[in-house]
């Protein structure tokens, strides 16, 4: 799908790529410490923290496969944005306290603490794992669909480009270089998405006509319980085991809010991009709705987004889009690029040698080229499964998401949840979701057999919590930890949260109006 780019565009487009690669080499030059590559010297504020978990939030992944269940589907996608501020809450109001209280730089360092150093051990790996396989493969993966639909390149070719400019970047700049580009980011990603948004609806005669030339069925949030890809069974019951994983234990997303200058800075992150949530569905899974009303006849899902910007965007628009397109890769790739590194280096390299900060920053940038060549290989695996791009993605997410969801849920709830337990949970029920994951990327045995995958999350965190509870009650602990109630841990900190909590209520007050509206 090639796109005919006027001189302006070009000049947008490299304007932004030049600033890019001087805010990553001037943030370089000014780094003293690993805790500044890692976690951006813990100095964050809560706009930096929300616009940046934004924009690696809002990355290929959600502009390929929002826009394609638009396509498809219509709003029910919008669940996945909708829904996610009750699990931003929990992020905040739960786990943030304990997180900093801690004083811990990654998720496998928090196990460490709560239940020891197998359970440590276990999440170093499945860490890693995950970062590769959903962040930086995936990423890619999407990378490439979009740069060789935009340029009509070799899919391998776009892939490699997108590697070079996210590993150059992260290298260079480490998580705060990641932070502040990505306020940037996210401000070119919304406004081009309005634009285009805008310009859509335009072209098909206003909302009243929107409406009635899309299919009922796209205008309802949940579908009927016997409908084969989204029912409101499926979310209800599945989504809840994804988010908390993906918002509240993810060391790409938590890593934000790690970096957070205390802990209310932290909390007002969470609802700062709990409010961005709001207009995600409009400017990302509406587009994909538009575009089957206008375009359905030469548009397939996965090109749905890239198909509205070649035929509405006008020159110099159609630059900006490009530009914030190619934001949202390089912000999602180094995002898991860096949380890659932190995990590595911290928590694999420094467990045999102790390193200095000059060496961790050494070691932080060799294993970050590392990982870029490890996810091209797993993108193009990717490229031969034969699905979605958004069922692809997702189901990745809802299969590894279970023991991690299990695990941190009863750690942080449920003081009597033991070691042994947590071991049991992560060790069993983590290789049973690496193979399941497996078979979901190749298909096998054969296409259909297995349950919807967010239904089968549920049933996978259901089996692992009894197993959980089971262990815990007949088992003996031999592991103390040094958790706080979050109560004691407001009063160490000497932090109210009176305030944080009403901005919470009138939250879901407008986020129960909007699920009034649309069902």
């Amino acid at each position: 799908m090639d796109v005919s780019l006027a001189f302006i565009d070009y000049i947008v487009l490299l304007g932004y790529l030049l600033m890019l690669l001087f805010v990553a080499f001037y943030l370089g030059q000014k780094k003293k410490n690993a805790t500044d590559i890692f976690l951006g010297g813990r100095s964050l504020t809560w706009w930096q923290i929300g616009f940046s978990l934004f924009s690696a939030n809002a990355g290929p992944m959600m502009l390929i496969g929002f826009a394609s269940i638009g396509f498809t589907k219509g709003v029910v996608g919008s669940n996945f944005e909708w829904l996610a501020w009750i699990f931003l809450l929990l992020l905040a109001m739960v786990f943030v306290p304990h997180y900093l209280t801690t004083r811990v730089s990654t998720m496998p360092q928090f196990l460490m603490v709560r239940y020891g150093k197998r359970s440590y051990n276990f999440l170093t790996i499945y860490s890693l794992v995950s970062i590769m396989v959903v962040w930086l493969g995936s990423g890619l993966y999407a990378g490439g669909l979009l740069i060789s639909q935009i340029f009509n390149w070799p899919l391998f070719k776009a892939m490699v480009l997108v590697a070079i400019i996210a590993t150059s970047f992260t290298t260079l700049g480490g998580l705060k270089a990641v932070v502040r580009t990505g306020v940037f980011q996210s401000v070119i990603i919304i406004l081009s998405s309005i634009v285009l948004t805008i310009l859509a609806l335009n072209k098909i005669g206003g909302v009243s006509q929107l409406v009635n030339k899309a299919p009922a069925s796209y205008w309802h949030l949940f579908q009927p319980a016997k409908d084969p890809e989204y029912s409101w069974v499926a979310i209800v019951l599945g989504y809840p085991v994804v988010a908390i994983y993906y918002w509240c234990t993810d060391q790409t997303i938590v890593q934000k809010v790690l970096a957070a200058k205390d802990i209310k800075e932290g909390q007002y992150g969470a609802v700062f991009i709990s409010v961005l949530k709001i207009i995600m569905p409009f400017i990302f899974i509406f587009p994909g709705i538009m575009c089957f009303v206008l375009f359905k006849d030469i548009a397939k899902p996965d090109n749905a987004y890239i198909t509205l910007v070649k035929q509405l965007m006008p020159p110099g628009l159609m630059g900006l889009c490009i530009a914030a397109l190619i934001a949202a890769l390089i912000d999602t790739i180094s995002s898991g690029l860096n949380s890659f590194s932190t995990v590595f280096t911290l928590d694999v390299v420094n467990q045999y040698k102790k390193l200095n900060e000059k060496q961790n920053r050494r070691v932080g940038r060799l294993v970050t080229v590392v990982a870029a060549v490890l996810a091209l290989l797993i993108a193009t695996l990717y490229s031969y499964s034969g699905k979605g791009f958004f069922d692809l993605s997702q189901g990745l997410v809802s299969i590894l998401a279970p023991p991690l969801s299990v695990v941190f849920l009863m750690g942080v709830l449920w003081k009597k949840a033991n070691n042994k337990a947590a071991e049991t949970v992560l060790y069993g029920g983590g290789f049973l979701c690496v193979v399941l994951g497996l078979c979901h990327i190749l298909n096998y045995p054969y296409k259909g057999y297995w349950p919807h995958f967010l239904l089968l999350s549920f049933y996978i965190f259901l089996a692992l919590s009894v197993i959980m509870v089971l262990v815990s009650v007949f088992t003996r602990n031999t592991h103390e930890h040094p958790l706080l109630s979050i109560a004691e841990t407001n009063r160490q900190f000497k932090y109210k949260s009176t305030r944080v909590w009403l901005l919470w209520a009138i939250l879901a007050v407008v986020m129960a109006g909007i699920y009034i509206i649309f069902n």
